[in-house]
C-alpha cells in the first residue's frame, strides 16, 4: 500500500509539472516565521489573547476603591507566521493574470487560535492600464502604499482602518494618478450590531459597501518620492428588518441607516527618512475596528416598533517618521476623538450599538527599532496608548466626564523570511 501510495504521489507530481510548463502555470511561496514576545502594564481589551492590542480596558474599581484592570500581562505567540502563494499563468481576455492565496494562525476568535485561517484570496487581470481585482483583500480604506509600519500587528488600530473584506476592485492607473472603485461586502470584519458582529446588516441592504479614492504619486532622480490622495466610502445597513413588541407578536419593519466615510494621506520618501500622515473621518465604521457603531434615534412607530438611526462619528489623525537605513528607527503617533452621533438622540438612554462606544478619546505614541540581518529580523517597540472612557451622556452621546486610562505595551517581535 505505501509502494501504491508513493508512486501515485510521484505520477501526480510529474503531471503536474507537466502541465505548468504547458500551461505556463506556476505557483511561487512565500512568507515568515514570527515570535512575539509582549507584555502590558494593565488589562487590555484586544484579540487572540492580546496579541492584537485595541485599547486598554476600562477602570473597574473594587469595593475598595481599587482599579481591578490595573494589572499586568504578557505572553508569546507565534500565530502571526505567514505562508502566501503568488500564482502566475497564461493570459486571458487579453490581460495578464496572476492570483494569490494566503493565510496564517492568526484564526478568526480566541476559541479557534493556532488553526490556519484564510487572509488574501483573489485573482488579477491586468491589461496596460486597467486592472480588476476580485477576491478578499485589504479594505481600500487600508492604503497599502501609506500605512503604519509598527511592529505591532495592529498597525496603528484604531487609529488606521483595518479590515480585509470580499470585493471587486478596479483600478485605472495613467501617468502618476492612479483611480481605484470597489465594491465589498464582509466576512471576518463585520458591522456591529444588535446582535452582535455580522455581516447580515450590509447584505441585507443588498447595497455593496462602495468606495472611491484618487491617488497621485511622483519622484525625481534623486530618488525623492512623493504620493497624495483621497478617497471616500458609502456604506448602508439594515440593523433590522423584523421588531417585537411582546412574546409571538412580531412585525416587519423598513430601517436602514447610511455612512460615510473619507480619508486624504501623503507619503514623503527620501533618502534618510518616511514621512506618512493620514486624516479620516467615518461613520459607523465599527468593521473597520474603529471606536464606532450607531444609534437609535427615535421609535417612529409605537406600534410597529420601527425605529430610525443616526450614525456616531469620529475623527482620526495619524503620522509617521522612520529612517530608511538599517537598523530602522521610527516613531508613529496618532489621536482619535469620538464626536457622537450625527443626529440628535430623542432619548440619550436608548440603546447605541457599536465597538467602544464609551470612548471620548484616544491618543498613542510607539516609537521601534528594526535591525535585519539575512532572512532573520529583530524588532522592539514601546507602544504607549490612553483612552478616555466617559459617562453622563448628552443627546449626542458625547459624556460629560471622563476618565483616562493608559497601557504601556513592551514588544519583541523575531522572524524568519522565506
Amino acid at each position: 500500500m505505501k509502494r501504491i501510495a508513493t508512486i501515485t504521489l510521484l505520477l501526480f507530481s510529474i503531471l503536474t509539472m507537466y502541465a505548468q510548463e504547458e500551461s505556463n502555470l506556476g505557483i511561487k511561496f512565500s512568507g515568515f516565521v514570527k515570535n512575539d514576545f509582549f507584555i502590558d502594564s494593565r488589562q487590555t481589551v484586544a484579540a487572540r489573547e492580546g496579541h492584537f492590542l485595541l485599547w486598554p480596558s476600562a477602570e473597574r474599581l473594587d469595593e475598595n476603591g481599587d482599579d481591578i484592570m490595573a494589572k499586568a500581562s504578557y505572553n508569546f505567540l507565534a500565530i502571526q507566521s505567514r505562508l502566501k502563494g503568488s500564482i502566475s499563468g497564461p493570459d486571458a481576455f487579453g490581460a495578464k493574470t496572476s492570483g494569490v492565496i494566503e493565510g496564517d494562525f492568526f484564526a478568526q476568535a480566541n476559541a479557534n487560535i493556532n488553526l490556519f485561517r484564510l487572509r488574501h484570496a483573489f485573482i488579477k487581470l491586468n491589461w496596460t492600464h486597467l486592472e480588476v481585482m476580485t477576491g478578499q483583500y485589504w479594505n481600500p480604506l487600508f492604503v497599502t502604499d501609506c500605512f503604519p509600519g509598527t511592529v505591532s500587528f495592529n498597525t496603528g488600530t484604531p487609529l488606521q482602518s483595518f479590515a480585509r473584506n470580499p470585493q471587486l476592485r478596479i483600478t485605472y492607473t495613467k501617468g502618476g494618478v492612479k483611480f481605484i472603485v470597489a465594491a465589498l461586502s464582509q466576512r471576518d470584519y463585520a458591522t456591529f450590531g444588535e446582535l452582535g458582529p455580522s455581516s447580515g446588516y450590509l447584505r441585507n441592504s443588498a447595497t455593496p459597501d462602495m468606495h472611491f479614492q484618487l491617488h497621485y504619486g511622483s519622484g525625481n532622480e534623486t530618488g525623492t518620492k512623493i504620493l497624495v490622495g483621497a478617497g471616500m466610502a458609502y456604506k448602508t445597513i439594515v440593523p433590522r428588518f423584523v421588531s417585537s413588541s411582546g412574546p409571538g407578536v412580531n412585525y416587519k419593519v423598513d430601517e436602514k441607516l447610511s455612512g460615510l466615510t473619507a480619508i486624504a494621506f501623503s507619503k514623503l520618501t527620501t533618502g534618510p527618512v518616511t514621512v506618512k500622515v493620514q486624516a479620516r473621518y467615518g461613520e459607523n465604521i465599527s468593521d473597520l475596528l474603529s471606536v464606532s457603531g450607531f444609534a437609535v434615534k427615535e421609535v417612529v412607530d409605537v406600534t410597529t416598533g420601527e425605529r430610525s438611526y443616526t450614525p456616531l462619528t469620529n475623527i482620526t489623525f495619524w503620522g509617521e517618521i522612520h529612517t530608511n537605513g538599517n537598523p530602522q528607527v521610527g516613531i508613529f503617533g496618532g489621536i482619535l476623538n469620538n464626536m457622537g452621533t450625527k443626529e440628535a438622540m430623542s432619548d440619550p438612554d436608548a440603546n447605541v450599538f457599536g465597538l467602544a462606544t464609551s470612548i471620548r478619546s484616544l491618543m498613542r505614541i510607539s516609537p521601534r527599532i528594526i535591525y535585519n540581518s539575512g532572512k532573520v529580523r529583530l524588532a522592539l517597540e514601546l507602544e504607549y496608548t490612553q483612552a478616555a472612557y466617559g459617562s453622563d451622556y448628552d443627546e449626542f452621546y458625547i459624556p460629560g466626564q471622563t476618565t483616562a486610562v493608559a497601557n504601556l505595551r513592551g514588544l519583541l517581535a523575531v522572524y524568519y523570511f522565506f
